[in-house]
C-alpha cells in the first residue's frame, strides 16, 4: 500500500486530538510530512516530541505534491482560502485541502474517543 502523505495545518485542540491519533496509527499508510502551528499548543510540543517538522503555512505549500492531502484545522475560513489560493498559484492539482468535516469523518472511522467540539466553530469547506 502505497502512504498517503500528509500535514495538518492548525494544533489546537482539533488539530492536537488528530494528530495524536494520527501518531498512533503510524504505519499504517499515513506518513505526516509536517505540520504548521505558531502558537505554544499542546499539539505543538506533541509534534515536537515525535519528530515531527514544523513549518510554516508557505513552507507546506512549497512542498508541492509531496504532501497529498493538506488538513485544515484552524477553523479559520480565511487560512483556508490563502491555502487555495497558493496552492493554485503554483499550479498544485494534486494536494487535497481538507477541512475539519473531513477530519471528523476519519476520527470516527479510526478511534472511539471524542474529538473536541468547539462552539461556533465553522466545519465546512
Amino acid at each position: 500500500m502505497e502512504n498517503q502523505r500528509v500535514a495538518i495545518i492548525g494544533l489546537g485542540r482539533i488539530g492536537s486530538a488528530f494528530l495524536k491519533n494520527m501518531l498512533s496509527r503510524k504505519g499504517r499508510g499515513v506518513e505526516l510530512v509536517g505540520v504548521a502551528e505558531s502558537n505554544p499548543t499542546p499539539g505543538r510540543q506533541l509534534a515536537i516530541d515525535a519528530g515531527l517538522t514544523l513549518l510554516s503555512l508557505e513552507q507546506i505549500v512549497a512542498l508541492g505534491d509531496r504532501v497529498d492531502v493538506l488538513f485544515d484545522l484552524t477553523g479559520i475560513p480565511t487560512v483556508r482560502r490563502e491555502l487555495r489560493e497558493q496552492l493554485s498559484a503554483r499550479g498544485n492539482q494534486h494536494t487535497v485541502i481538507a477541512s475539519e468535516t473531513i477530519a471528523r469523518l476519519i476520527w470516527t472511522m479510526t478511534t472511539d474517543d471524542e474529538l473536541p467540539v468547539i462552539a461556533g466553530r465553522s466545519t465546512g469547506y
